[in-house]
């Protein structure tokens, strides 16, 4: 049963949405919003959030006590990341930073945003940690009601593979289900979408809570009819890196009936291109850059 606080937040928010056009066009901030604030972060979902996408993207890690955390890795990445006193952290030690055998309480005591990321310089630099997925989403629901009045979707990664499992992160079914039953408590099923690398983790999700979208990830060099053939059923959505695709191939997956989104797409050039392709949408780094193109529900004004 959904807590009734949050219900109440829901139907405040939902009646809210009345007042925006609801877009065909799915701009997925990736990380919330990682050229502009520290991945992973409620900042960053929060930028997002005022750049006007539709979806906010992000990963998770399980910790010892049980905790989903937003993190991209099933550890502590050094480089992005200080140590509790502020000091930098050896990369050679970041395998022992697993987070699954941390406690929720430890892993928030790493600074994870005030070294930036060398890889994106447009990023603000502020002290962040990573946040429980239950904490983003009542800032983000929060955000929603009191700012920018318009629901969003969900994008959640489940990130696993064979070799992590009992060592990075639970079996699919039992990260899985530690997933569903937080998201069941906060929000509605329909505003969530699962993603994952793993096909194990979709598969479960498709036999186990078939009412959930699911977005197949890829990075592979084989075809959209084979990906889909391995997975072994027709995913609401293909998420493929954006160089896997060309027009043929997204008019293909429209005519099986499945959403194109491709990630990661930073390149305003790129954006445009695949837009004219007819993708769905794309996941980005840089929400602000789709803005600015008038992609997403807060475009920029037409300056004279």
């Amino acid at each position: 049963m959904r807590k009734w606080y949050v219900c109440i937040a829901w139907l405040v928010s939902h009646s809210l949405m009345a007042q925006y056009p609801v877009p065909k066009f799915d701009v997925q901030g990736h990380r919330g919003a990682r050229g502009m604030q520290p991945e992973n972060t409620i900042p960053a979902f929060l930028a997002a959030l005022d750049s006007g996408v539709t979806t906010l993207e992000m990963d998770l890690a399980v910790t010892r006590d049980g905790q989903l955390i937003v993190s991209h890795e099933p550890w502590i990445s050094t480089a992005i990341c200080l140590d509790p006193g502020g000091k930098a952290l050896k990369s050679s030690d970041e395998r022992k930073l697993n987070i699954f055998q941390m406690t929720a309480a430890e892993v928030q005591q790493y600074d994870c945003g005030s070294k930036g990321n060398e890889k994106f310089p447009e990023q603000v630099r502020v002290k962040a940690m990573k946040p429980l997925l239950r904490e983003v989403i009542i800032a983000v629901e929060d955000h929603i009601r009191n700012t920018s009045r318009y629901e969003v979707d969900y994008n959640i990664e489940i990130k696993s593979s064979k070799d992590g499992d009992g060592k990075y992160h639970p079996t699919p079914a039992e990260f899985s289900d530690l997933v569903f039953a937080l998201l069941d408590d906060y929000l509605p099923l329909e505003r969530v979408v699962i993603q994952s690398f793993d096909f194990r983790v979709l598969k479960y999700w498709h036999q186990t809570y078939p009412e959930v979208r699911l977005a197949a990830l890829v990075e592979n060099l084989k075809d959209i009819d084979e990906n889909i053939r391995d997975l072994g059923f027709k995913p609401a959505i293909y998420s493929p890196h954006y160089s896997l695709l060309d027009k043929d191939e997204v008019k293909h997956l429209k005519q099986l009936g499945i959403r194109v989104i491709p990630w990661t797409v930073n390149d305003k050039k790129d954006m445009q291109e695949l837009k004219a392709w007819g993708v769905d949408g794309f996941i980005t780094d840089y929400p602000d850059r789709a803005r600015e193109l008038r992609y997403t529900l807060k475009p920029v004004s037409d300056r004279k």
